[in-house]
């Protein structure tokens, strides 16, 4: 059994070494992902940065579900969802709005 244990939210398991690897990226002194909004070049530091970058590309406010974030561009079918708490604002967040958002935003990794 090789592998590394990792301790997380209480729990102890066994991750492989390319899962300890992208793991080891978040800790303190690693690597953490951020969003970049392309153009002004700013980092997205909260949820209403985020909303007047994304006001200016088209989309609006969805209140469908009062746990979420949401936001709908009338001329798509994209429906972007994010957590209420912008802590919990994790990196598949960020790649769902690079990915929605072609040229005006990307993930950069910052070094902590």
């Amino acid at each position: 059994m090789s592998g590394v244990w990792v301790f997380k939210n209480g729990v102890v398991r066994l991750v492989d070494g390319a899962e300890a690897m992208e793991g080891g990226r978040q800790g303190s002194g690693g690597r953490r992902k951020v969003l970049v909004h392309t153009a002004s070049n700013e980092i997205i530091t909260s949820y209403a940065v985020l909303e007047r970058k994304l006001y200016s590309l088209g989309w609006e406010r969805y209140y469908d579900d009062p746990d979420l974030l949401q936001y709908h561009k009338r001329s798509t079918v994209h429906l972007i969802s994010l957590p209420m708490d912008f802590n919990r604002f994790k990196s598949m967040h960020m790649y769902d709005i690079v990915v929605k958002n072609k040229n005006s935003f990307e993930v950069r990794d910052m070094m902590m």
